[in-house]
C-alpha cells in the first residue's frame, strides 16, 4: 500500500459544539494568558492544544482584538479543521473589521471550497484595509493560495514578491516565495533553495527555513542531506517539534521504522497533545505496527477525540491487525469505518481502500455478499487497484462457496492482465473449477438415462480442464507448494489422466519430510497413498499396491480403504475401489 497522510482537510466538530466554544472562551476570564507571539510560536511548533488554551485566554482578556481570532483560526486551520477555523475568522471580521487578516482567513477557506472569486474578493478587502502597505497581508495571501487542494502558485508568487518588496529583510517572505516556486515546478529545486537559503541568511536561527531546505533535499531523495538539515534545525531550536517529525518521516522513507518511531516519540515529548498522538498513530500504521496503532486509537477515542480520518485509519488498522489479539477486532474495525463514512461530508472523495477495507471487514464479520459489493466500488474508485482487489474478492467468494463467482472474478482479472495472476488467484480458480466440475458429476449421479447421464458428466470436463491448467501454472509459479501438487493430482485424475495424476501424487510424497507425514501434510500424504495404491491395483502390481497401502496403514490404520484392501477376499473377489 502507498503511504497515507491522514491529518489534512478534516472537519471534526458540529456547529453546536463550535458555538459552545465561543460561550466558554468569552466566559473564561483567565488572567494568566501568554502573549500572542507565544501562542503563534506554539502553533508553528504544532503544539496546537497548548496554543489554543493561550488564545482562548487572550480572547477572554481582549474580546475585540481581531488578531486573537485570526491566530485562533490559524491554529485550527493548520491542524486541518477548516470549519472551526472559518468560525473564528468570521467572528474576527465582525468584531474587528479594521483588522485585515481575518478577511484573508475567510478567503483561504473559500479557496479550499473552490470559491476562487469569493476568495479574491476577501483578499481585496484585506489589501484595501491595509492600503497595500502591510507585508504580512501579502504573505498571508500567498500562504492562502498554497493552502488548499487547488493551489495557485502563480498568485502566491505575485503576493510573496509584493511582501518582499515591502520588507526585503523579512525571512518569512523568502520562505513563502520558495514554497510557491516549488509548487509551480516540483521538479526544479534550484530556485526555491536560493530563497530558503536567503531566509536562513537573514535569520541564521530560522529552524523553519532550515527545515524547508531539508525537505527539498528529501524530495530529491538526498536523504543524507535532508537528515543533516533536520539535525541542524534541532541544533538551532531543540524544542522545535516539526524537526523531529520530519526526521521520523525521513526514516520511514529510508526503510528504518525503528528510528522513525524513535523520533516520533521525541516529537511527543515536546508535543504530547491528542492531535500529536493522532499523527503518531498514523506513523504506527505506516510502519505496519497495527496493534500499537489500535492502542493509540482506543486511548484517543476514550478521551473523546474526533476526526473522520482518525476513524478511517482505525478501520484499516483493525483489518490488518486481525483478531489474533482481539476477538472483536473485525467488529470494531467495521464500526470505525462506518463512523468514517457517516462523518464524511457530502461530495467527499473516497479512495479505493475505503471500500476495500470495508469489504474485508464485512467479510470477516460474515457478510460476504455486501462485502463483494464494496469491493466492486473499490475497483470503480481506482481501476488501477483492481488486481489486488480481484484476488481479495475471489478469496471472499470461495469462502462463501460461490465457486462460479470465484471463476468469473479471476477470469475478469485474467482478461485485464493475464500475467498479473498470483498464487492465490490460481489456487482459488483451480479449486473453484474443480468443485464446479464435481457439481456436474453429482447432478449426473441423479440421472437414470445413460445418454443424459453421460452428457451431464461431459459438462464437468471444461471445469476440470480449467482446474488442471490452473494448478499446472501454480506449480510453475511456486514449485515447492505441496498442496498444489495434491490439487493437481485431483484435477488430473478427474480428467481420467491417471499417469499424470500418478506423477503429481508421487511428487507429494517425495516433497514431504518423514516427520511431516503425520503433521501439517498428513491429509495430502493420505490422499497420495490412497490414489497410488488404487493406481497400482489397476496396474495389477501387487508389490507396489501393498507398499502404498502398508504405508497408509502406518499413518491412518482405520482408513476405510486400508480396511477394504487388507480384508480377506474370497477367490475371484472384487478389487478394492
Amino acid at each position: 500500500m502507498s503511504r497515507i497522510y491522514l491529518w489534512h482537510s478534516i472537519r471534526t466538530y458540529t456547529i453546536m459544539k463550535k458555538l459552545i466554544i465561543f460561550s466558554l472562551l468569552l466566559a473564561a476570564g483567565i488572567s494568566t494568558a501568554q502573549t500572542l507571539p507565544d501562542a503563534i510560536k506554539k502553533t508553528d511548533n504544532e503544539r496546537f492544544e497548548s496554543a489554543a488554551a493561550d488564545l482562548k485566554a487572550l480572547i477572554a482578556k481582549e474580546p475585540n482584538n481581531g488578531a486573537n481570532y485570526f491566530y485562533y483560526g490559524e491554529n485550527y486551520f493548520k491542524r486541518g479543521d477548516i470549519d472551526s477555523a472559518n468560525m473564528f475568522y468570521l467572528k474576527g471580521t465582525e468584531l474587528s473589521p479594521a483588522y485585515p487578516m481575518n478577511f484573508i482567513g475567510v478567503g483561504k477557506v473559500m479557496l479550499c471550497k473552490s470559491d476562487v472569486n469569493g476568495a479574491k474578493a476577501q483578499f481585496f478587502k484585506a489589501t484595501s484595509i491595509s492600503q497595500s502597505k502591510n507585508a504580512d497581508v501579502f504573505r498571508k495571501i500567498a500562504e492562502a493560495y498554497l493552502a488548499g487542494e487547488f493551489k495557485n502558485p502563480d498568485e502566491a508568487i505575485v503576493a510573496a514578491n509584493a511582501a518582499i518588496k515591502l520588507e526585503p529583510k523579512n525571512p518569512e517572505g523568502y520562505i513563502i516565495l520558495g514554497d510557491a516556486q516549488l509548487e509551480k515546478n516540483p521538479g526544479e529545486g534550484s530556485t526555491p533553495i536560493k530563497n530558503y537559503q536567503m531566509a536562513t541568511t537573514l535569520d541564521p536561527k530560522s529552524a523553519k527555513g532550515t527545515i524547508r531546505i531539508g525537505k527539498l533535499f528529501q524530495r530529491g531523495r538526498n536523504y543524507q542531506g535532508a537528515l543533516d538539515k533536520y539535525k541542524e534545525a534541532e541544533a538551532i531550536d531543540a524544542t522545535f517539534a516539526p524537526a523531529y517529525r520530519e526526521k521520523a518521516e525521513l526514516y520511514f522513507l529510508a526503510g528504518q521504522p525503528a528510528k522513525s518511531i524513535e523520533n516520533w516519540k521525541k516529537y511527543l515529548e515536546l508535543n504530547n497533545s491528542d492531535w500529536a498522538r493522532y499523527r503518531y498513530m498514523s506513523a504506527l500504521y505506516n510502519n505496519k505496527q497495527y496493534t500499537d496503532a489500535v492502542s493509540e486509537y482506543e486511548g484517543l477515542k476514550a478521551k473523546g477525540f474526533k476526526n473522520l480520518y482518525f476513524e478511517r485509519l482505525a478501520g484499516y488498522s483493525y483489518a490488518e491487525m486481525g483478531d489474533k489479539t482481539d476477538k472483536e477486532a473485525y467488529n470494531k474495525g467495521l464500526a470505525a469505518l462506518n463512523n468514517f463514512f457517516t462523518m464524511a461530508p457530502q461530495n467527499f472523495k473516497y479512495i479505493s481502500n475505503d471500500y476495500k477495507y470495508k469489504g474485508i471487514l464485512l467479510s470477516k464479520t460474515g457478510k460476504d455478499s455486501v462485502a463483494l459489493i464494496e469491493m466492486e466500488k473499490a475497483i470503480v474508485a481506482d481501476p488501477a487497484s483492481s488486481k489486488a482487489i480481484y484476488t481479495e474478492m475471489a478469496i471472499i467468494a470461495y469462502r462463501g462457496k460461490k465457486y462460479d463467482k470465484v471463476s468469473s472474478i479471476v477470469e475478469r482479472k485474467m482478461s485485464e492482465d493475464a500475467n498479473s495472476l498470483d498464487n492465490n488467484d490460481y489456487f482459488n480458480y483451480g479449486r473453484a473449477n474443480y468443485n464446479l466440475g464435481n457439481y456436474k458429476l453429482t447432478e449426473a449421479g441423479t440421472i437414470k438415462d445413460k445418454k443424459l447421464k453421460e452428457a451431464k458428466e461431459l459438462e464437468g470436463v471444461p471445469f476440470y480442464i480449467k482446474s488442471d491448467t490452473a494448478f499446472s501454472r501454480l506449480i510453475r509459479l511456486n514449485p515447492n507448494w505441496v498442496t498444489a501438487y495434491t490439487w493437481k493430482g485431483r484435477s488430473t485424475s478427474s480428467l481420467k489422466n491417471l499417469e499424470g495424476a500418478k506423477i503429481a501424487y508421487e511428487k507429494v510424497l517425495s516433497m514431504v519430510k518423514p516427520e511431516e507425514k503425520t503433521g501439517s501434510y498428513k491429509k495430502d500424504v493420505i490422499e497420495a497413498y490412497e490414489f497410488l495404491g488404487y493406481y497400482h491395483v489397476e496396474k495389477k502390481d501387487n508389490a507396489k499396491s501393498d507398499e502404498m497401502f502398508n504405508a497408509l496403514k502406518e499413518i491412518d490404520p482405520t482408513n476405510p480403504k486400508v480396511v477394504s484392501y487388507f480384508k480377506p477376499k474370497a477367490p475371484g473377489g472384487n478389487k478394492p475401489k
